[in-house]
């Protein structure tokens, strides 16, 4: 009879996952025009921008009321109050969205890395029942001679 002789060959990839950590967007490298778009993206994306893009769209409120027109009042709403609170709003709840996709990306590296490690177990159990198997193997393989010599 044959042995059992399987051996493990892990995927390339797993050395390779356990030495990198989930990818983060604080992690990118940018240079200098990188830097300034994320400081302004930083501060242009929060709820106090929009309060103060609020304010600043308020102040053009009573000239576009003065002038009477429906035209003027439709043209303040929306190129000045919307795109002006808009714009920080719709940032901050994307910087949120943002944030939970990081929060995923690490939720989904910890159970790969969980998996590779659940694998790595299966192997070496798999290991310890083939070197099981194989006494059996050989103890069937003793009984198989002596009845063959009986």
């Amino acid at each position: 009879m044959a042995a059992v002789n399987f051996e493990h060959v892990p995927h390339p990839h797993v050395a390779t996952h356990k030495k990198m950590a989930p990818p983060k967007a604080a992690d990118e490298h940018v240079g200098f025009n990188g830097r300034i778009a994320l400081l302004l993206t930083t501060v242009v994306g929060t709820m106090w921008c929009a309060y103060a893009f609020a304010v600043l769209a308020l102040i053009a409120l009573p000239s576009a009321l003065a002038d009477g027109s429906m035209l003027a009042i439709v043209q303040w709403i929306s190129q000045t109050f919307i795109q002006l609170v808009m714009l920080s709003v719709i940032m901050v709840g994307q910087n949120i969205l943002a944030k939970a996709g990081d929060r995923r990306a690490e939720m989904t590296y910890k159970d790969a890395d969980a998996t590779f490690h659940e694998a790595g177990q299966i192997q070496v159990h798999l290991k310890e029942q083939d070197a099981a198997l194989n006494v059996l193997l050989d103890k069937v393989a003793a009984l198989e001679a002596q009845l063959t010599r009986a």
